[in-house]
């Protein structure tokens, strides 16, 4: 295991240090192959996704407004419908039992009134939730945040060396095993997804940072609880929208749906997309 080091990092970073490393698996999805073996520079990572208190900072700070909050870019949407021109966030529903797990958008919602402030709908805050993950950010929302923290967003290579702890060849950032003895170490989805979360790990929702154990650099999170955005962008066909990596897995993740809760999986989420599922930590230079 390669060690890293929190001393001489910026408060709640941790120092990966340069070197050659692994990453990718064959043994899940087809765009985490094929295994790479490839060198990084050293850098820094924040050791737990920004939390609502963080971003609070920032946007009192700033007075920042998230793309949530601002009517979709007429740009990207010029044929949106007045009705439809408002702000608004996507939001998972629980959907009955009898919904088709082969249709995706029966479980998912754009929610008006949904944002990082009403992570669940306009009818919800974030009264008990400042130390959870900050939630509904878009892309631009994550570079905004960075820049004034003097940070950056870390690459999806450099996520994933993070989150694998030093481990290699392994599938979690905790080991080969998805529940060592029997415990889950990750804030993901128990039972058939998406009708029935059984909740074995305590949390339905998003839990709070550092709510399980860290890997072996110090991280927390890295796996489930939120997926994050990197600043790797995300092969595309000509004329779809840009789209950048986004890693980790979420709470939404389950084992017999979407196991991506792991360092190697990863998604392509359009720029302007924002959920309740979806956040961000930050990078910096050594």
């Amino acid at each position: 295991m390669v060690s890293s080091s929190t001393s001489n990092c910026r408060d709640g970073m941790i120092a990966i240090p340069a070197g050659d490393y692994q990453v990718g698996s064959d043994r899940f999805y087809p765009e985490e192959a094929p295994v790479r073996q490839i060198s990084i520079d050293s850098f820094e990572i924040d050791l737990a996704p920004v939390t609502n208190a963080e971003f609070q900072q920032f946007v009192d700070a700033t007075g920042y407004q998230t793309v949530s909050e601002c009517p979709p870019d007429p740009t990207l949407y010029p044929d949106l419908p007045p009705e439809e021109q408002i702000p608004e966030s996507v939001v998972f529903l629980p959907p009955p039992p009898t919904v088709d797990r082969s249709e995706p958008l029966s479980w998912w919602g754009l929610i008006a009134g949904a944002d990082w402030r009403h992570p669940q709908g306009p009818d919800t805050s974030l009264e008990g939730l400042m130390q959870h993950p900050v939630v509904h950010v878009a892309f631009e929302d994550a570079l905004a945040y960075a820049d004034w923290a003097g940070k950056r967003l870390p690459t999806a290579d450099e996520w994933e060396v993070a989150a694998r702890g030093g481990l290699v060849d392994q599938d979690y950032a905790w080991g080969s095993e998805k529940t060592p003895d029997g415990r889950w170490l990750a804030n993901v989805w128990q039972g058939p997804f998406p009708w029935d979360n059984k909740e074995t790990d305590g949390w339905f929702w998003t839990s709070p940072v550092g709510s399980f154990p860290a890997n072996g650099y110090g991280l927390v999170d890295v796996c489930g609880n939120v997926w994050e955005w990197t600043s790797t962008p995300y092969a595309v066909p000509e004329g779809e929208q840009e789209r950048r990596v986004i890693k980790g897995g979420s709470f939404l993740c389950a084992d017999n749906y979407c196991h991506r809760f792991r360092p190697s999986a990863l998604m392509g989420q359009t720029l302007d997309t924002a959920t309740c599922h979806m956040g961000f930590r930050c990078a910096a230079d050594c």
